[in-house]
């Protein structure tokens, strides 16, 4: 079973999925899963960690796979782009901050240019460097990004792009989680979408099996958008930006206590850090969004990818009928 859209033309795949790029949570085995179930996966190559990368690629083992960069933080080490374009990656995402240092030479390596947008100045952006590819983020999504909702936000996106850059092809992303996610996605307006809290709990993601169990708990209710992972972390995030995280013992302690918490980073950088790494999904960033209320199982990658597509071609075949 197959939706045929604008989007599955260009890239070359089955479905309109592509997983998120999520940072340290992304990589080749997860990219490599989504792509093989017909969809495009993308490895997250966040801040900037070329070993990682490396063998995040060497994992993904010849897959056809994409790669996702922080534009800000890249712009502090570009040569990471350069050494990333010579494993060929099918598309290059650049979000959260201006494409235009980067996409001359992504053209040139011959990766599809996809730009991850969270308003509207953002899509101008994005329609100035003729993207190939048009994400409109929305805020239900985990991790970082703004506050523009989904039922607004993608028509009004998929309205300039049709009418001055008719060559982009538009996805929706935040809040998608299944088959009426995707079917709503494509009726807003966008061709696919880019999926990550569904993909972050999956079986492959590089997610601590604690953060797992948090997710299967929680309702879309018991998330929050802040700025205190990133104090915490010491990662100076742009203004206007924020990351949507589980709410727990962490974010109650700090949120709406930003200033104290800078002032006792050193100590409480480290405990962070620590709670990170050993699984601690109560102080620490457990990094999901609202889409955590309908996921019900930890599922391999293809088995997700199937559902949706199955999902939403039934919801298409229940309107026509």
């Amino acid at each position: 079973m197959t939706l045929t859209t604008a989007l599955t033309r260009r890239l070359g795949i089955r479905h309109p999925i592509i997983s998120a790029p999520m940072h340290v949570v992304g990589g080749g085995a997860l990219a490599a899963a989504v792509s093989t179930a017909g969809g495009l996966g993308l490895i997250g190559g966040g801040y900037g960690d070329s070993s990682w990368l490396d063998s995040q690629f060497d994992i993904a083992a010849g897959q056809r796979v994409g790669v996702g960069f922080i534009t800000w933080s890249l712009r502090k080490s570009p040569p990471l782009l350069t050494d990333v374009l010579r494993r060929k990656p099918a598309a290059v995402m650049l979000s959260f901050g201006d494409p235009r240092p980067f996409v001359d030479e992504i053209r040139a390596a011959g990766a599809l240019l996809i730009c991850q947008c969270q308003n509207i100045d953002h899509v101008w952006d994005a329609i100035d460097v003729r993207a190939d590819v048009i994400v409109a983020q929305n805020a239900e999504a985990g991790g970082h990004g703004a506050l523009r909702g989904a039922l607004s936000f993608v028509p009004e996106a998929a309205d300039l792009i049709a009418s001055h850059a008719p060559q982009a092809i538009l996805v929706a992303a935040g809040g998608i989680a299944d088959g009426r996610g995707l079917a709503a996605a494509l009726t807003l307006g966008a061709e696919g979408v880019l999926v990550g809290t569904r993909f972050w709990a999956s079986s492959e993601a590089l997610v601590h099996r604690r953060h797992h169990e948090a997710i299967l708990e929680a309702t879309g209710d018991e998330t929050i958008r802040t700025t205190v992972v990133d104090i915490a972390r010491q990662i100076p995030w742009p203004r206007g930006f924020t990351a949507r995280v589980r709410r727990n013992a962490f974010t109650q302690r700090w949120h709406g206590r930003e200033a104290l918490l800078e002032q006792n980073v050193v100590v409480e950088g480290p405990r962070y850090r620590r709670a990170f790494a050993e699984g601690d999904p109560d102080n620490t960033g457990v990094w999901f969004g609202e889409a955590a209320g309908i996921i019900g199982t930890i599922s391999p990658a293809a088995a997700i990818v199937e559902t949706m597509v199955q999902q939403a071609d039934a919801i298409f075949r229940r309107i026509a009928s």
